[in-house]
Formats: C-alpha cells, structure tokens, sequence
C-alpha cells in the first residue's frame, strides 16, 4: 500500500502537468477546435500538450483511485485537494469552452438584454467569438440564480479574462461550500468523513471541470448539498431557501427535494410546506429581481442537442440506429425519461416506508443522470457528491465510471466520444443492459444491496 505522501505528489504533479496542458491548449479565444485524436497523432499541437495531458490524468487518476484506501485522516484530504487545485486556478479553462458561454450570458444579464430570448448571435457580446458554435444560437438554458452571478462577474470583470476569473472564484467557492456541506451528510449517514472528502474534492471531475472548466454545477451541487444538510437539522424554511437557489442554478435540483421531506422530524406534510414555501419562494424573488421571470424553462429544450453515447437511452437508439432503425434515439430518449419518473417513484416509496432518506436522494440523482437524454462528464459530480456522503460499502462501482468520465474531454474541450460513435454506443447498450438485469437481480435477492436500505443513522420519522 503506498504512504500517503506518495499519493500526494504523485497527483500533485498530475495537476502541474494538466496546468501545463491547460497553458498550452486549453479552450482559448477565439473558439478554435485545436486539440482533437487526428491533431495529436499528426504531431500539430507539438509534443508537450498531449504528453502534458496524457501523463497529467494518469497520475491524477491514478492517485485519487489508490488514495481513498489510504486517506488518514479528513484534514489530510481537505489539504491534498486543495493542494492538487493550485495548479489549475491561473491557466485557461480545461475540458470544455463553457466558459465563455458563461460570460456571454452574464454580460448580456447586466447590459439590460434577456439571455432567454436568443443566444450571442442574435443577442450579441463582445467575447462572442470565444463561444463554441453549438452554442452560440442557444438561449441560455440555466435558472437566473446563476445569469444574476454571471452578471455581476461580467460587470465587475470587465474584460473577458476578469470576467472568467470571477467565474472561477464562483466556482471555487462553491467547491468550498461543497466541501463544507460534506461533514453533517457524512456523519447523518454514518460514512467516514475523510473517504467522502476525497471521493469529492479529490476528484478529477471536480479539479478539471469545476474548478479549471468552471462549470457552475459547483454552485448547483454546493446549495443542493447545503439544502440536505439544513434540513438534517430541522431547518425547513432555510433548506427550502437553498433548494430553490439551487434549482435557479439549474433545474435538475429538484429530483432531491422530495426526498429532504424524511430528514425533517416534523410532521411530513408539515416538512413539505416549509421546503415547497422556501423553495418557491426564493426563486420567485431571484426571477423577479432579475427581471427574468421563468423563460429559462422553455430554453431547457435547447440543451438537448448534443447527441452521445455517453447518455445510455442515447447510446441504445444509437445502436438502434446502427441497425437500421430509424428515428430511435429520440423514441429511446422519451422511454428513458419515461423510466426515470418511475424510478423517482419507486425510490420516493421506499423512503416514505422507512427507507434512510439521504440514500435515496443520492440514488434518485445517480438515476436522473444515468436516464437523461444528455449526459456531459462534469453532470457525474452531482450523484457523485450525495453517493459519496452516503455509501457505506465498495465505492469501486462509483469511482471507476468518475475516472473514465474524467478523460473524456482533451484541453479544449473536445469530447472523445464524438470520435467513438459506434463503438461507444455499442459498449454502453450492452454495459446499460448489464446494469438493469444486475439491479434486478440484486433488488429481488436482497433489496438492501442496491444502496437505498433501510434504517441504520437516517431514519425518518412519520408524524401525524
């Protein structure tokens, strides 16, 4: 088993070297598809970037999947994470040009435009040329929780670089909040705190697309997580406050909110009121402060277009495809959304039962991104956050599909899934079928083994 200080600097110098990569050929302005398999094998982008990258995950990865056996203590993982993000925070955005979509949208929020009514080349932005293509058509399709900070980064930043800077305190900030949220869901759960540390922060999910990428899931998942540690302590009114932000930061929050009704010792109906009314209320006060009201709904449609294997109901209308038939991927994706809310139901049942609440929350979102139509590398912190808080047994089934989500994406963003269409499709059709037959099997031979069991330290209570 190696020490710990090995695995420190060992994936300390996994993430200089990703810095370097990110130095050499992160997403830069103007938008330019610079990093992909053929430029690498033609030799275009030199020798450093792909050696950088590809030396810089092994040893990133590598650390984090041997180091949660020998993390020994919370503070040691809390210093190793913040350690391995140093790097990261003074170069170009990794993984993804989001970033610039980010500020588009926060400049057009504070010069007075409505990011809902069209995307930068309709609306306009000075940065515009920065924005990937896919994107540049689309309305902005997140809640105003995150156009009003988007605003005011662009608003204090200025240029493009202080604006992305700020983007990047946000961000970091809320991987800190994620951070903090982590010891009252541990401890709820009994789980060892310092393993879901390092499952989370130490994460090269979390390095390289919350922290380098600046992806505003960070700000999403901390209020999420902060909303489920609140309402551990009783505090509807506060955790229905933090939910509703997060679901203005994006929607998909609002699976886990149900499920935050058994951790309240109160009455259920009366728990549900006070997370409903805090909810409800502090979006409706975020959409018309900002003036935007709630036209970002409709722009959810617009996230839809991507089209990769890495979302399973995808995957399989891609196979579907392959095989000739046609118009698959759009029926298998409405099946899968379809078999989502029966799962959430079926989830939801087992915790108003008994079932420990924070469990299934955690399930409930592993479900909501395995399901979904779209499926990007950084959606896979949102369950691994609450999964990591809560899973008492082998995380080996967690950490390895984090790992090679992490990879997916090269410096700039290209997703190597577009260059494994067929192949990949194939592989997760058989890998999703796999699951749902192994999920079947272990649900019938013993309900308890798919991770949502019931009592142990989160057990709800059923008042009158």
């Amino acid at each position: 088993m190696p020490r710990p200080s090995l695995v420190r600097y060992a994936g300390f110098a996994g993430s200089a070297l990703l810095g370097g990569a990110a130095y050499l050929g992160g997403a830069h302005r103007p938008w330019e598809p610079t990093v992909t398999p053929l430029t690498v094998f033609r030799g275009q982008n030199g020798v450093l970037l792909p050696v950088f990258w590809l030396i810089g995950m092994v040893l990133l990865i590598g650390a984090w999947l041997v180091g949660r056996r020998v993390v020994p203590s919370a503070r040691w993982a809390y210093v190793t994470a913040g350690l391995w993000a140093l790097p990261l925070l003074p170069f170009l955005p990794l993984g993804s040009y989001d970033a610039y979509s980010y500020a588009c949208q926060g400049w057009q929020q504070s010069a007075g435009l409505n990011p809902y009514a069209g995307g930068v080349d309709l609306l306009g932005c000075p940065w515009a040329d920065a924005v990937a293509p896919t994107w540049r058509s689309a309305p902005a399709p997140y809640g105003p929780v995150f156009l009003v900070l988007a605003a005011g980064a662009a608003k204090l930043g200025g240029s493009l670089t202080g604006t992305i800077a700020l983007l990047r305190v946000i961000a970091g900030l809320g991987v800190a909040a994620i951070g903090l949220a982590l010891p009252p869901l541990a401890r709820r759960a009994g789980v060892p705190l310092g393993r879901a540390v390092w499952l989370v922060l130490a994460c090269p999910l979390v390095l390289i697309h919350l922290v380098s990428g600046t992806h505003n899931d960070a700000v999403m998942v901390a209020l999420l997580a902060g909303g489920l540690a609140v309402a551990a302590t009783g505090r509807g009114w506060v955790a229905g406050v933090l939910f509703g932000l997060a679901v203005g930061v994006k929607a998909t929050a609002i699976v886990v909110l149900p499920f935050a009704i058994f951790l309240i010792p109160r009455a259920w109906w009366r728990a549900g009121l006070e997370l409903a009314g805090g909810a409800a209320g502090a979006l409706a006060a975020v959409s018309l402060a900002s003036g935007l009201g709630l036209g970002w709904i409709g722009a959810l449609a617009e996230s839809g277009v991507s089209v990769q294997w890495t979302s399973p109901p995808t995957a399989v209308g891609m196979t579907l495809e392959l095989l000739g038939v046609p118009h698959a991927v759009a029926v298998t994706r409405v099946l899968g959304v379809i078999a989502l809310a029966g799962v959430l139901l079926w989830l939801f049942r087992r915790a108003w039962l008994g079932g420990a609440a924070l469990p299934h929350a955690a399930v409930a979102m592993a479900a909501t991104v395995l399901l979904a139509p779209i499926f990007h590398p950084w959606y896979a912190v949102w369950p691994l956050t609450l999964l990591a808080a809560t899973l008492r047994q082998e995380t080996r089934w967690l950490v390895v599909p984090c790992a090679v989500a992490a990879a997916l994406c090269l410096p700039d963003g290209y997703n190597l899934a577009l260059a494994t269409k067929a192949p990949g499709a194939v592989g997760m059709t058989l890998l999703a079928g796999y699951l749902v037959w192994k999920v079947l099997h272990e649900t019938n031979s013993d309900p308890d083994r798919v991770g949502v069991g019931r009592g142990g330290a989160d057990v709800h209570r059923l008042a009158p």
